[in-house]
């Protein structure tokens, strides 16, 4: 059946050896639509981004671009700043019709750590071909903090799609007709549209801005980070807030969203034309996402948002992205937030799991 692969259909490539590791399967790292990958021992500092492209392999594009090697296996700082590849723990044999999509996991982008995934003859970052055969690399830029990477951390996560996965717009109505996706009114065109919320039900706080000159975050820590630290607080007295060209916001959705079990679903940026600034970084909601939360009312998205050429304005309401909703091949055994210890079911607004709830 078509599809995105649930944890058993993954877990099945495993077994087969389509997904290969020296290493063995950590637990906690099949998730019930995507497998978590693990960073191997070694870091390569590099002058710049790059695709392989048609011809080449990411290993001979690093002997043009790598400025000197960082081991990985007892932790290195990583600096904001700039960009590394690594070579990941898995490796893929892909079955004909078979292709991946990576993107970052939730609590990386919140950290504003561009990660983005890269193979041999690769001419896009995070997209297997179908039928790859070969390593897997992933490229990570820190952008507002230093942190502290080891090897086996994962920071990125890949999904595994057989033919033609997405709903289209007729499909999503009847979707949300049948089984509500969104607390409120849907707006469907070229998937489910989602906002921004700039009137809290109470206070005035929105939304969090990363501060420029920080202290390192060390990514094996959880609920350690005084978030006052890293973060200025940001306020809205009448709706809208300015966002500043560069600067890195935690802002959240006005909706509460759900993705009932036999569905996945992807968030895309909106059309260019509505503002210069991109949203959301770590863009997979699996299975399960705000389905069993607050009674079934849903769960709503974090917005990992960041400000390019001129200062703009950002209202309360105003459309910033949308969900891809893509049908799953199965329905997966276990479901995000149920017994697996999901960090964001039933969220708000909320920084990454680094930071201390106070």
């Amino acid at each position: 059946m078509a599809g995105v692969f649930a944890s058993q259909q993954i877990e099945a490539l495993i077994a087969s050896r389509s997904v290969s590791t020296a290493v063995p399967i950590a637990p906690g790292q099949v998730q019930p639509a995507s497998l978590d990958l693990r960073l191997g021992p070694r870091a390569y500092r590099v002058r710049a981004s790059f695709l392989a492209g048609r011809s080449r392999t990411v290993e001979r594009r690093l002997a043009d671009f790598t400025m000197h090697e960082i081991d990985l296996s007892s932790g290195a700082v990583l600096e904001k700043g700039c960009v590394y590849v690594v070579p990941l723990l898995e490796s893929l044999v892909l079955p004909e019709g078979v292709s991946g999509a990576a993107s970052a996991k939730s609590s990386i982008g919140r950290l504003d750590l561009l990660t983005r995934v890269l193979t041999d003859r690769g001419t896009e970052f995070d997209r297997i071909p179908a039928g790859y055969r070969g390593p897997l690399w992933v490229e990570i830029c820190p952008r507002s903090f230093s942190v502290v990477a080891r090897e086996g951390q994962m920071l990125t996560q890949v999904i595994f799609r057989d033919g033609d996965t997405r709903l289209g717009d007729p499909e999503l109505a009847a979707l949300h007709a049948d089984t509500p996706i969104v607390d409120g009114p849907a707006e469907i065109s070229g998937g489910l549209g989602f906002s921004v919320d700039l009137r809290p039900a109470s206070g005035t706080l929105v939304g969090w801005r990363a501060k420029p000159h920080t202290g390192l975050i060390d990514l094996a820590q959880v609920g350690h980070y005084r978030a006052s630290d890293y973060w200025e607080e940001v306020h809205a007295e009448d709706g809208h807030i300015i966002l500043d060209p560069g600067a890195f916001y935690i802002l959240v959705s006005r909706e509460a969203i759900a993705i009932p079990p036999a569905y996945a679903a992807e968030m895309a940026p909106y059309l260019a034309l509505v503002g210069e600034f991109r949203v959301h970084y770590a863009g997979f909601f699996d299975p399960g996402f705000g389905w069993a939360a607050a009674g079934g009312a849903g769960s709503r998205g974090v917005l990992e948002v960041r400000c390019h050429e001129a200062p703009f304005v950002l209202e309360h309401g105003q459309v910033v992205g949308r969900l891809i909703y893509e049908r799953m091949a199965e329905v997966p055994r276990q479901l995000y937030g149920a017994g697996i210890a999901s960090n964001y079911q039933g969220q708000g607004l909320k920084l990454s799991k680094h930071f201390r709830a106070d």
